[in-house]
This record gives C-alpha cells, sequence and structure tokens, in this order.
C-alpha cells in the first residue's frame, strides 16, 4: 500500500525572481489545515535556498485570503509540546520557529483575513488589500490566544489600543480602517489585488538582491535587538556590498542613466 500524499493547499509558480505562493483551498475559504500550513513553509524554504528567487508574492485563490486555522484538523494534532508545522526543509512563515526567511515578501489579501491570515502579514514586509477585505483577529472568541505572532507584532503594527481593540475585543476592521491604523500599505478595488502585489513584488525584485537582503535584515536588527545593534552594522554591510559585482553594475548603470541589471554577486 503507497503512503498517502498529502492534498495540493499550496500553489507555487516563479515568475521571473518573484515566487507566487498560493493558498490554494478556496472551497474552504483557505482555512488552514495541517497540510497547507506545511506546504507553505515548504514553500518560504524554497524560496530562500533558490539564489535566483528573490521575493516572495503570497496571494490566496478564491475570493478569500484565509479563513484562518481549521480547528477540526489543527486541534486534535495539538500535543503538550505544541504544534509542528515546519517539516524538514521548510522555514516558518510566521518567523517565530527557527530562522527566518532572508528575503522579502510581498502579501495580496481579499475578502475574509481571519487570525493566521494577518500574523502572515505582521511577518511580511508589504500588505497590499482589496477593498473587499475584512480582518480580524478572533481567537479569544474561540477560546484561545492568537500563537502566530499578533500578540508580539501587531502592538508595534498598528499601536497598543488598536491592537486590543482587535486581539482582546475580537473586533473587526474593514481595509479602510486597516489601512489608517497601519496593518496594510495599500487598498485597491477588489480584483486588483494580485495584479499591484505582483508589481511591486517584481519591483523590489528589480533592486539590488544583495543590499535589499542586507537592507531588510537591520531593520530587523533595529527591532529585535535595538538602534545601537543595527547602527553597528551599517559600516560593515557598505563596505560589504560595495565590493560585490552588483555594485560594480549599479555605479555603471548609474553613470549611463540605464537600469541595472543585478545578478546577486
Amino acid at each position: 500500500m503507497s503512503d498517502a500524499v498529502d492534498p495540493l493547499r499550496v500553489s507555487t509558480e516563479p515568475l521571473g525572481h518573484v515566487l507566487v505562493i498560493g493558498l490554494d483551498r478556496p472551497d474552504k475559504r483557505n482555512a488552514a489545515d495541517l497540510a497547507m500550513l506545511q506546504q507553505l513553509a515548504l514553500a518560504f524554504g524554497r524560496l530562500d535556498r533558490d539564489p535566483d528567487l528573490r521575493v516572495g508574492f503570497v496571494h490566496a485563490h478564491g475570493d478569500h485570503f484565509t479563513a484562518g486555522l481549521d480547528l477540526a484538523d489543527i486541534a486534535p494534532r495539538i500535543t503538550a509540546t505544541g504544534l509542528d508545522t515546519v517539516p524538514e526543509g521548510g522555514l516558518d512563515p510566521w518567523g517565530l520557529a527557527g530562522p527566518r526567511v532572508t528575503k522579502p515578501i510581498v502579501v495580496a489579501v481579499q475578502g475574509t483575513c481571519l487570525t493566521l491570515g494577518i500574523e502572515l502579514l505582521l511577518a511580511a514586509d508589504i500588505t497590499v488589500a482589496a477593498d473587499s477585505t475584512r480582518f480580524g483577529q478572533i481567537e479569544v472568541a474561540r477560546a484561545i490566544a492568537p500563537f502566530g505572532g499578533a500578540t508580539i507584532r501587531l502592538p508595534r503594527a498598528v499601536g497598543w489600543g488598536n491592537a486590543m481593540r482587535m486581539i482582546l475585543a475580537a473586533e473587526t476592521v474593514d481595509a479602510t480602517e486597516a489601512l489608517r491604523i497601519g496593518l496594510v500599505q495599500e487598498v485597491v478595488p477588489h480584483g486588483q489585488q494580485y495584479a499591484r502585489g505582483l508589481e511591486l513584488a517584481h519591483r523590489v525584485a528589480a533592486q539590488a538582491p544583495l543590499a535589499v537582503q542586507a537592507a531588510l535584515a537591520n531593520a530587523r536588527l533595529a527591532i529585535a535587538e535595538g538602534d545601537a545593534a543595527a547602527a553597528a552594522s551599517l559600516q560593515p554591510d557598505l563596505v560589504r556590498l560595495m565590493a560585490t559585482e552588483d555594485a560594480r553594475l549599479g555605479m555603471i548603470a548609474f553613470a549611463d542613466r540605464t537600469p541595472a541589471q543585478f545578478v546577486g554577486r
């Protein structure tokens, strides 16, 4: 008898230097079962390892980004040590267990975006929302607490009171409010979120990838260890980047007033 194969829950497609990652369980509003969580982690691992991939673009098939966890599937799998969602070769998309992906993540959301969906965009770098999107950090209404990073990152992103309104009162907000409080960076008409998000991902991918990764790492360092630690790495990073092939190409492009074609070396 052959081993059971998990159903496809996450699509992946390289488009140039962008890895397009799609939540693919539209019949369940992309509610995340264990197969989706593990496949998403594997996609992030692939993005991080492949030198030709520079940016991840996460979107969702269907009318909704995600209804959150599929508790019927997930609850029985929670052990005394928690929930294991990162298989060998994967990286935690929420950046809480083990090393984080070192490359930027752009997210496009629409329709329902609950719980782990909000936490996924909080762990990402740029989010585009359709004007149809409603956001809810509603775990307490289900007698659990957020465990994907909302308690850590949401107050930092939107301010204490706005975060507590969402986390403690389980109050949902629409896309306009999400933009106002800083949860998302741009709102577009429903149906345009994929194209706009992919456009931004390609724009990031067109920049010098080693410089992009260095800038991302330094910003994360400032949050994790403070301004002094981040400041201390700025000059060493500059020296390292100036010695790259991309720096030479960038200087030539600057002098010629032409777009640089970076090679990631």
